[in-house]
């Protein structure tokens, strides 16, 4: 008992004491950066190359609702129009808010007011994995890990939709799980939160041309909070949800 003691003692505090001025490992790809000024060549390489059609022009911009953060247009583009930072603030409020251009080029989360009233001090969440590839669902279980400690927060993952404040969805959303997840979000209390995690979830990401896909109940649900990322970090989920429901650290 005594040496398990001491091995935790010298170990000393491992949660991130300040989580939103925490910053990402060297080399994570981030939030993109968009040039101003249209492509001298406009060689249009970047569109094509990118596996989701995340990338438009005229100006030229990138959807985060649709990109998997993959490094293809920044490696086609000869002009460096493109180029990615490691910043985590990869979620909004609104799918408008995450068309980065040279002029637009941050993601905002605005408070909800109503989730706020309610759920400021404890915010009970339950995970539906609706067709993903256990990216975004490995990401989600590290937020209770002794770095990020989100427990503290009072932000917590239940088992039951019946205890639950809010959903939140991982994956494309397939035929086979549509259902589940109607039936998760209509058995939960109201008011409740919906929380869209990861491209698939956004947009579909790279099945979003599938015949296995319904995503019907994004049409009669909008989400409250939208992350992007393939998958994204723990920090852009962390902060994304603390900026939701106005909780000042």
């Amino acid at each position: 008992m005594f040496d398990t003691l001491r091995v935790r003692f010298n170990q000393g505090f491992r949660s991130i004491k300040d989580i939103r001025a925490a910053r990402p490992p060297v080399g994570f790809r981030g939030l993109p950066v968009i040039k101003e000024g249209d492509c001298p060549n406009a060689c249009f390489k970047c569109g094509d190359a990118c596996p989701t059609g995340a990338i438009s022009f005229k100006p030229l911009a990138i959807d985060l609702n649709k990109c998997i953060l993959c490094p293809e247009c920044v490696r086609v583009c000869s002009q460096g129009m493109i180029s990615f930072t490691n910043s985590v603030e990869l979620a909004a409020t609104l799918p408008s808010s995450l068309v980065i251009t040279a002029a637009a080029a941050a993601p905002a989360v605005k408070v909800n007011e109503e989730l706020r009233r309610h759920f400021k001090r404890s915010f009970k969440l339950r995970q539906v994995s609706a067709g993903g590839c256990n990216g975004c669902e490995l990401e989600l279980n590290a937020l209770s890990n002794v770095n990020f400690d989100i427990g503290r927060f009072g932000i917590d993952f239940v088992a039951s939709p019946r205890h639950a404040d809010g959903l939140v969805l991982t994956g494309p959303i397939t035929k086979g799980m549509a259902y589940a997840l109607r039936d998760t979000y209509e058995a939960m209390p109201e008011p409740k939160a919906f929380i869209a995690v990861g491209a698939c979830a956004l947009s579909g990401g790279v099945f979003s041309e599938s015949p296995a896909i319904d995503r019907t109940f994004l049409e009669a649900v909008r989400p409250d909070l939208y992350v992007a990322g393939c998958p994204p970090h723990p920090l852009t989920v962390i902060n994304g949800l603390l900026k939701l429901i106005g909780r000042n650290l």
